[in-house]
């Protein structure tokens, strides 16, 4: 009897840490292929879905080189050369990397070869757009090229999908917060009656939203400290984007004013012999009011609204006292920021 209780907690250990090895967010193989066929991606440049991209090109100075069917979708692409001078970046894309544009130049000079084509889309007005090649274009232009290679969709709106396309330079929280922003003023205009939540993808996070409007007046914003707090609150609205944004910039408005008062606490806690990069980190965490919030699985209802939530970090952040933080909490909240 005791061989099989002994036997039973073995499967169990073993079970217990094949469940802790398993990767999160790793998709699993599918059992099905999908997708087409070699001879399905195989499209004639003649072919007449293509016909008004191939006279975009030509007309903007470049030439067609192939066309082929996307292999997952299905759709008509286009493969072109185009004057650099025709390609312009999407107007709500992060702003550009002086340094990174110079270091992409070098290896582009250095391997002797502009071997990553930009995926180009065409504007309302006819231009020609890249949702994913700002840099790219920036350093080709540093290189004195003549022309570029592009892959030329006729899929308008891949030009808001530009958080999953743009991978050659790592997002931070303001450089996703202004594209997303940017993105949303733009369909607002073009789309009046667009829903802000029909965007959830594009948008990938509501949060993000908010935090734009204070990065468009506020670059030095830090905007990491409050993510934490807008994650449990923020929600996509069913609202028209032009009514949700200015929802919205009440919001970013409120947020700044804690934000003031945030750094004048921080400027007592120096004062007071306190020298950490966690301080608003700290602050923050101490005055946001779902801090232990800890949401249920599959529930998605935030524990109070936006409105309510920020009267009450605010009120928190008027009640805070500086004689209450000890430097083990200090020490607490960067190993948190750490992890």
């Amino acid at each position: 009897m005791a061989a099989k209780k002994k036997a039973g907690k073995k499967a169990k250990k073993k079970t217990a840490k094949k469940k802790s090895t398993r990767k999160k967010g790793k998709l699993s193989p599918r059992k099905e292929k999908q997708g087409l066929t070699a001879a399905q991606m195989v499209l004639d440049i003649e072919d007449a879905k293509l016909a008004s991209l191939v006279e975009d090109v030509t007309a903007a100075g470049g030439a067609p080189i192939g066309a082929y069917r996307e292999p997952l979708s299905g759709r008509p692409m286009l493969m072109a050369a185009l004057p650099i001078k025709a390609v312009h970046p999407t107007p709500f894309q992060r702003d550009l990397s002086p340094t990174h544009v110079k270091r992409l130049a070098e290896k582009i000079e250095e391997s002797g070869a502009f071997l990553d084509p930009l995926i180009v889309v065409r504007g309302e007005d006819g231009s020609l757009w890249t949702p994913n090649g700002r840099h790219r274009l920036a350093a080709a232009k540093m290189l004195g090229l003549r022309q570029i290679t592009a892959l030329v969709s006729p899929d308008e709106d891949l030009s808001f999908r530009i958080l999953a396309l743009n991978t050659e330079k790592a997002h931070n929280l303001k450089d996703k917060s202004l594209e997303v922003i940017r993105m949303a003023r733009n369909i607002a205009e073009r789309r009046p009656r667009a829903k802000e939540m029909d965007y959830a993808n594009e948008f990938e996070a509501p949060s993000l939203l908010t935090l734009g409007i204070i990065y468009e007046d506020n670059k030095r914003f830090a905007g990491s400290a409050y993510n934490p707090f807008l994650r449990k609150i923020d929600r996509f609205s069913d609202r028209t984007l032009r009514a949700s944004l200015r929802q919205r910039e009440g919001w970013a408005a409120r947020l700044l004013d804690i934000d003031y008062m945030v750094r004048d606490l921080i400027d007592e806690l120096k004062a007071r012999g306190f020298k950490s990069p966690y301080l608003r980190n700290l602050v923050v965490a101490r005055i946001n009011p779902v801090r232990f919030h800890r949401q249920k699985k599959g529930d998605d209802t935030p524990p109070m609204s936006m409105s309510v939530a920020l009267t009450r970090m605010a009120a928190a952040a008027r009640k805070f006292d500086v004689d209450s933080v000890r430097p083990g909490d200090l020490a607490l909240v960067a190993a948190l920021s750490s992890e």
